[in-house]
């Protein structure tokens, strides 16, 4: 959600046993006749890039992106928040008018001189590969072998689908789905049946739907597209003889792109309040609304740093009070732990921290080897920002949890602009499997890409599948829980069929359905 419904960033030397070529200023990989002059202005970008890029997030690694994507994406974006608006003849993009950005955003002076922000361009440029290797799996993805079934919604007509939520609602007996609309800026909810049942108008696209005792609550970002304007809200809606209604007015508004509010009583005063994932832009932040009752709510800041995505609470220490775990996407991307320290005060602990080029998607916290700690399912795939090009480190990660919380690397499965994973164990044999999805996947030469089942087969090692079913839509978003009832876990998949085109497909998505129902056909769990 940053140059578009995206997320953001960078990469390691190496990955799950993926090579990266090093980056040494003494090994130039794209030209070997530089002379004494263009060596000695590596080695100074070297040094500099260390002083002025880590400022605001992890070191990137040179070998992460080909040197266009530096020298015509990344470090134009990057020199005005060093003061640099212009270079070699060059006005570098900057949004120093935004009203919505604080005054000091942009420095009012250059923190370096201008001869010192070229060395740093030679450094990228120079020793960054021309364009980066393909991925690497161990075998081909399988056509088939999957305990699912592609149903598709017997109507659907219209504009072309932009779906970006879909969601089962497992809060009553019967469940149902919700679909939402960013175009059309409605919610439809549809029977296990797949017939449509009711819908609402929330005026702007809802991401995400937290179901509370006495109503659901809905995240409307307000603009899906990158903004720094406040137009996101809170909203809730009930049901009164068997259909949907939307409470008025919303709950809180004047919200920085929200994607997730989660009710939970974070300051232990027996009201409900609300934790919110401010996806923001430029700015954001994670932040919570007091529950004041009659008199409202009140923001207060855990974090603020744009780029929170995803969050889950639970009591981790067994305190009696709620703790968080929150993956943050932008610029400084990493996995934080948040301990609630009581009156609504957290202490932060960094848990995992990735370089901003990555692109963060999506995380899960799972005990995926059943040692009774919980593990991490994490994602990076968001490919629609200044260097859109396939990544090699794009996929599905495993990090475990030694006990102590320290977490380790221990699988990786290349999937380029992969964009969810959920674990669960969709097979029934007892085991944790893997489904994700990616938004930019390479359509052309690996079609499959776009919905990978990853079954596993014991020890961390997974058979990867495809349906060629699911290739009928791009896959924005996507949910799994048991949708008809019948004691087996589903999925379904969100068609966002209007995205950048930068990654083409024979497929006209905008033809396709606004989502698919996989239902799963195999063991009961």
């Amino acid at each position: 959600m940053r140059n578009w419904p995206s997320i953001f960033v960078i990469g390691l030397v190496v990955l799950a046993g993926i090579p990266f070529i090093s980056c040494d200023p003494g090994d130039i990989k794209r030209n070997n006749t530089h002379s004494e002059t263009d060596l000695s202005s590596i080695r100074k970008g070297k040094i500099l890039a260390a002083q002025y890029c880590q400022s605001c997030h992890q070191l990137p690694d040179p070998a992460l992106l080909d040197a266009g994507s530096w020298e015509k994406g990344v470090l134009p974006h990057m020199g005005p928040l060093l003061g640099i608006n212009y270079y070699n003849g060059k006005t570098y993009p900057a949004d120093r008018n935004d009203r919505y950005l604080f005054k000091n955003y942009y420095p009012s002076v250059p923190m370096l001189k201008p001869e010192e922000w070229g060395h740093i361009i030679d450094y990228y440029t120079a020793t960054s590969p021309d364009s980066l290797p393909g991925q690497q799996r161990p075998g081909p993805i399988d056509s088939g072998g999957t305990p699912f079934e592609v149903i598709v919604p017997k109507v659907y007509a219209g504009s072309p689908p932009t779906t970006c939520m879909v969601q089962v609602d497992t809060s009553s007996k019967t469940h149902t789905l919700l679909v939402a609309d960013a175009i059309l800026k409605r919610v439809v909810r549809w029977s296990a049946r797949l017939d449509r049942l009711d819908s609402i108008e929330c005026g702007g696209p809802v991401v995400n739907v937290d179901y509370a005792k006495d109503a659901a609550v809905l995240t409307n970002i307000g603009v899906l597209n990158p903004t720094n304007g406040k137009y996101g809200r809170g909203q809730r809606y009930v049901q009164h003889s068997g259909r949907m209604h939307l409470d008025s007015p919303a709950l809180f508004d004047n919200l920085a792109r929200p994607v997730q509010i989660t009710v939970a009583d974070l300051n232990g005063d027996g009201r409900p309040d609300y934790l919110v994932c401010e996806f923001g832009y430029m700015t954001g932040a994670l932040s919570w609304m007091e529950n004041k009752g009659d008199s409202g709510f009140v923001r207060h800041i855990i974090r603020q740093i744009p780029g929170a995505i995803k969050a889950y609470i639970n009591d981790y220490n067994h305190d009696g009070r709620p703790d968080l775990w929150v993956l943050f996407a932008q610029a400084e991307e990493g996995i934080f732990h948040f301990t609630n320290k009581g009156g609504g005060e957290f202490s932060a602990e960094e848990v995992l921290r990735f370089p901003p080029a990555y692109g963060s998607s999506y995380f899960e916290l799972t005990d995926i080897n059943k040692d009774g700690y919980p593990d991490i399912i994490y994602t990076c795939g968001d490919n629609a920002d200044f260097s859109p090009v396939l990544k090699p480190y794009h996929g599905v990660y495993i990090f475990l949890n030694d006990g102590k919380d320290h977490f380790v690397q221990r699988y990786f499965y290349p999937i380029n602009g992969c964009y969810k994973a959920i674990a669960r164990d969709f097979d029934g044999d007892g085991d944790i499997d893997i489904a994700a999805i990616s938004f930019f996947a390479d359509y052309n030469r690996q079609p499959g890409e776009g919905f990978i089942y990853l079954e596993n087969q014991g020890n961390l090692q997974f058979k990867a599948h495809t349906l060629p079913g699911s290739r009928v839509g791009r896959w924005l978003t996507m949910d799994a829980a048991d949708l008809d009832g019948d004691g087996r876990i589903d999925i379904i998949l969100g068609n966002f069929s209007v995205a950048p085109q930068m990654i083409k497909s024979g497929i006209d998505w905008k033809k396709g359905p606004p989502f698919l129902f996989l239902k799963n056909i195999g063991k009961t769990n």
